[in-house]
């Protein structure tokens, strides 16, 4: 205390409690006043519900503030790999560990270290053998994360956090300074106090201690919201970029082309004598089955068009064979026809090739035809192929269920047919049919549709497998975005590289000119 009065001016001190003591008289009297009348212990009641209703309330809104900056600042991106999530919840773990006490914002350096320790965190988890993973990142990325990182939390910070956008940082270390010569003159407020009304004074420092362990609490939780949103901010950006989501452009993905697809809709709009030209990466749409499923046929009744009824297999040069489906409601969409699997022209290589790069299989299967070993062998071997495809998502898988006009009875042929409730043999049969399906190929009994594309009998197409096929569509964009992202990280590569190569040829060819001007020369 001593330290504290020998820097107070005692002038200073005197008109404090000059100003002071008028209010204090005041307090005392009243006291003394409710004392004489008998109502004192009445105001002793109300002043302990009002300051318990008051505490109750203030614990109220810290909690709802709480909760408000509890809820997921940052969530996962539902286009990363099956292999990020195990990454993300890394980083969860680490935003929820992070102890206000551990980083304090006095100290400058906590942002830098706090983000470094989130990319080793994410680094360690793509790169378990290497001693240092962090030094595998390039400077253009390290920046990039650090920048989106940035820009998301100033949106963030602005919005929750009041009067941030007024406040600067000299005031926030301002308020810190001035905040130890306040706390003196206080206590030297809470020692006059203790000797003039002790009652008024016990009470106030009750109150001051459940006032200041609420703002303490609300402070705690917003500096813990901070760290929380910072880690999860640097550790999205990181995922992204080790996931191979994150290019050096702000370029949307969808507004060009990626090469294969665009030598695909020139074979398709050449073979249908059409020039227009695709404005965004179309979908791509895999049709795959047996020999004599009904492949082409289902491509052409999508159309709207039967010109072919029967399986035109392509040729030996060109195995995949694209057409363009454009449709209402629908992302414009190359659809490739395919060999029969069980034919001699099937390659599996190219099958597998074909399947990486779509957004959607449609998988074609005779209703009439119990023997389906040969099905379920490609199936098996394209779901193994796309176990292994950790960086990416694999396509949805519909499997249309064709030829059920021949299903017994065979002349009998009077649609609709309700499967959920059959009332006669035929939907029985066709009921039957979907479910062994189901369990032959190994495929969830709602995504076998059954259909009819006999000419003149076309049956459950537009209907049945077209709502199908929409209700994928959103699961079959987010298969897009991650194969654009793909192909524009493969071309922002080849281009940098482009550019760094003429940026060196063009230093080195100067070189000599550079160094004469140094040296005199």
């Amino acid at each position: 205390m001593k330290p504290a009065l020998a820097r107070i001016n005692a002038l200073w001190l005197l008109v404090f409690v000059l100003m002071l003591l008028p209010v204090l008289v005041l307090f005392g009297f009243g006291f003394f006043w409710l004392w004489q009348s008998g109502n004192l212990q009445y105001w002793l009641i109300a002043l302990v519900l009002c300051g318990g209703l008051g505490y109750g309330l203030q614990q109220w809104l810290v909690r709802q503030q709480r909760q408000l900056l509890n809820a997921p600042v940052t969530e996962p991106n539902p286009q990363w790999p099956p292999s990020a999530d195990a990454v993300w919840q890394r980083v969860e773990a680490l935003a929820e560990t992070c102890d206000p006490q551990d980083w304090p914002l006095e100290d400058g350096t906590w942002m830098l270290a706090l983000g470094q320790k989130t990319l080793e965190t994410v680094a360690h988890c793509y790169h378990p053998d290497v001693e240092k993973p962090l030094l595998e990142l390039t400077f253009p990325h390290t920046l990039l994360i650090i920048e989106r990182a940035s820009r998301d939390l100033r949106r963030d910070f602005a919005e929750k956090i009041p009067f941030s956008t007024r406040l600067t940082i000299g005031d926030f270390f301002r308020i810190q300074r001035w905040k130890a010569k306040a706390e003196r003159i206080v206590d030297i407020y809470r020692a006059g106090s203790m000797l003039i009304n002790p009652l008024n004074a016990l009470l106030g420092e009750a109150w001051r201690h459940m006032r200041e362990r609420s703002f303490d609490q609300a402070r705690d939780e917003l500096h813990r919201w901070l760290l929380r949103a910072y880690v999860c901010k640097v550790g999205y950006y990181a995922v992204d970029l080790y996931s191979g989501r994150l290019t050096l452009t702000d370029e949307a993905l969808m507004e060009s082309t990626t090469p294969e697809s665009k030598t695909d809709l020139e074979q398709a709009q050449e073979a249908a004598q059409e020039t227009a030209a695709a404005a965004a990466e179309p979908l791509r749409i895999l049709v795959l089955g047996r020999t004599n499923a009904g492949k082409s046929s289902l491509i052409n009744a999508l159309f709207g068009n039967l010109a072919a009824t029967t399986e035109q297999l392509p040729d030996g040069k060109q195995t995949f064979k694209p057409s363009v489906l454009t449709r209402e409601g629908f992302t414009q969409a190359l659809i490739f026809d395919s060999p029969g699997c069980d034919s001699a022209g099937f390659d599996q290589a190219k099958m597998l090739a074909a399947a990486k790069n779509a957004d959607l299989i449609l998988w074609v299967s005779a209703a009439n035809r119990p023997d389906r070993q040969s099905e379920r062998e490609c199936l098996d071997q394209l779901r193994s192929a796309q176990a292994a495809w950790t960086d990416r998502h694999s396509p949805p898988l519909l499997v249309a269920a064709s030829f059920i006009d021949r299903l017994r009875p065979v002349n009998e042929w009077q649609p609709p047919y309700d499967l959920t409730q059959p009332e006669n043999t035929k939907a029985l049969n066709i009921k039957a049919a979907v479910q062994a399906i189901a369990g032959d190929l190994a495929v969830p009994v709602e995504k076998v549709i059954p259909v009819c594309l006999l000419k003149g009998k076309v049956y459950n197409v537009d209907d049945t497998l077209w709502a199908a096929i929409l209700n994928h569509q959103n699961e079959a964009l987010r298969v897009r975005m991650m194969r654009c992202m793909d192909a524009r990280k493969r071309a922002e590569d080849w281009e940098l590289l482009r550019r760094q190569m003429l940026d060196a040829g063009r230093f080195l060819r100067n070189l000599p000119e550079i160094l004469g001007k140094h040296t005199g020369l």
